[in-house]
């Protein structure tokens, strides 16, 4: 039958070119079942006179349509739904009836209950967005990210796009990680020693999971980066809160019996301390005598700009007893989701295998893009343009929040993108949050930072990496005056 010419209408406001929305309009049709195999489809004409678009648009999606098997030419007398379409089942789907599992039971909450950093999801519509690591698309290089995609689309790279790794990793990626990305940290390291993970956050699951049993004595610094605390309880083990000071965490405060450290020696997470070679070394020589094992999270080693870099910790460790945890996440951008462990060969092979299990591994087309982006150089300037313009915002930073009279708790002395702020006693963050959005303003109370034994309310984080430098001074004159 011949399908009417007012079956077809493109909504207002839809994404995509006028041929990429008729495309969809009627590939849409046939997927739900409306358009049925044989049907004849109206004429290009006919369609491009109803829908006020000119001929040639409707007749290159047909084109396109035809090429992907949706629709078939028949010479002069049209074109027509293909008979090769998806049939769509006969049977109905069941009707939503009352809900009678109790969720919260069944799971415990185990997961959800985690306490997490929490933002609005339109945080861009915020003029003063003091938030911590997403993306500045004024400082990202669209175009040559653009191109690698588009080169590791090519035929040249089928395999890696296509092909199931099964535990293996693209070797392009490895090597550049080897070759560059390592060496910059002091790390020497062979390639069954590096694992691509999806993301730190995944990497640092990974190592708990592998290192930690259910009893087991793990130290994490406290304040730190709350995810730590819901990695390793879902381990069992024992979490113990280590309190930093100005030089991150102090290796004598640890406690007896501890098996597993969790760390970030380049920038602490949220303090922005840089642990000093000496209490590194320290470290290492109390793991080595103690016998534990120590997790180092290469939280922003890329964004220190205002001294020269500390060799990691895990270029220092002559024992193996260090496994090093980085990302490419806020150097290139959060949405990547791509990072490394490194470490020892057996612990490697380990992660390897429960990585294999979870989710085989990340994406290749992904792994192989960025790849390109980093050998060809892209990587380093973009690392190098991040550099000069957080710079510049945390001088501007620095300057308001002396003029307003704010303090600050800790903003380190290497760089990273954000300063730990401390309100009065007293003030709750959280509440101030709030009042602060009806203000435009967004920052991250520091509750979840700490342990919940060690709850601190009034403390608080101004990230600079997604506000404009011209916004800065009036987005802190507006939490001046809230705090009062």
């Amino acid at each position: 039958m011949a399908i009417p010419v007012e079956s077809f209408f493109l909504p207002q406001g839809a994404a995509g070119t006028l041929q990429q929305r008729i495309r969809q309009m009627v590939s849409e049709g046939i997927l739900s079942g409306r358009f049925r195999a044989g049907d004849r489809m109206p004429s290009s004409r006919g369609l491009a006179l109803h829908l006020g678009v000119s001929r040639i648009t409707v007749t290159l999606a047909y084109t396109e349509l035809v090429s992907s098997d949706y629709l078939t030419a028949r010479g002069r007398s049209g074109y027509y739904v293909s008979e090769g379409v998806p049939v769509q089942p006969a049977f109905q789907p069941v009707a939503r009836r009352e809900e009678r599992v109790d969720w919260a039971a069944v799971t415990g909450g185990r997961f959800s209950r985690q306490p997490r950093l929490e933002r609005p999801e339109d945080w861009r519509s915020y003029p003063y967005p003091f938030i911590y690591g997403q993306a500045d698309a004024s400082l990202f290089d669209h175009q040559n990210w653009r191109l690698c995609a588009v080169q590791a689309l090519g035929r040249r790279d089928f395999e890696t796009l296509t092909a199931d790794y099964y535990e293996q990793d693209d070797p392009m990626l490895i090597e550049y990680i080897l070759r560059n990305i390592l060496p910059r940290r002091g790390i020497s390291a062979r390639p069954s020693e590096v694992l691509v993970t999806m993301g730190a956050q995944n990497a640092l699951w990974l190592a708990a999971q592998v290192l930690l049993r259910p009893g087991q004595a793990v130290a994490l610094e406290n304040p730190c980066y709350p995810a730590f605390r819901g990695m390793v309880a879902q381990t069992g083990a024992r979490i113990m809160a280590v309190d930093v000071d100005a030089d991150g965490l102090p290796p004598e405060a640890l406690p007896a019996g501890v098996d597993v450290v969790f760390l970030t020696a380049s920038h602490h997470c949220p303090t922005n301390a840089t642990m000093p070679l000496a209490r590194r070394n320290a470290l290492l020589k109390a793991a080595s005598e103690r016998g534990f094992i120590v997790v180092e999270d290469d939280y922003e080693f890329e964004m220190s700009f205002l001294r020269p870099v500390s060799p990691s910790l895990k270029s220092l460790d002559s024992e193996g007893r260090v496994v090093h945890a980085g990302s490419f996440s806020k150097s290139i951008f959060p949405g990547l989701r791509l990072g490394w462990l490194v470490g020892s060969e057996g612990f490697i092979r380990e992660a390897r295998a429960l990585r294999g299990q979870v989710l085989r591994h990340p994406p290749g087309h992904m792994q192989r893009t960025a790849a390109y982006f980093l050998s060809l150089g892209h990587y380093d300037a973009l690392v190098n343009r991040m550099k000069m313009a957080f710079r510049k915002r945390r001088m501007a930073m620095d300057e308001a929040i002396g003029a307003n009279g704010l303090t600050v708790a800790g903003q380190g002395g290497f760089g990273g993108s954000s300063f730990w702020m401390e309100a009065p006693e007293g003030v709750d963050t959280e509440a101030l949050a709030l009042r602060l959005r009806g203000e435009g303003v967004l920052i991250e109370p520091g509750r979840v930072f700490f342990a919940p034994e060690a709850e601190r309310r009034n403390f608080y984080r101004l990230a600079y990496s997604s506000i404009a430098p011209a916004r800065i001074g009036e987005g802190i004159a507006r939490i001046a005056r809230a705090i009062g």
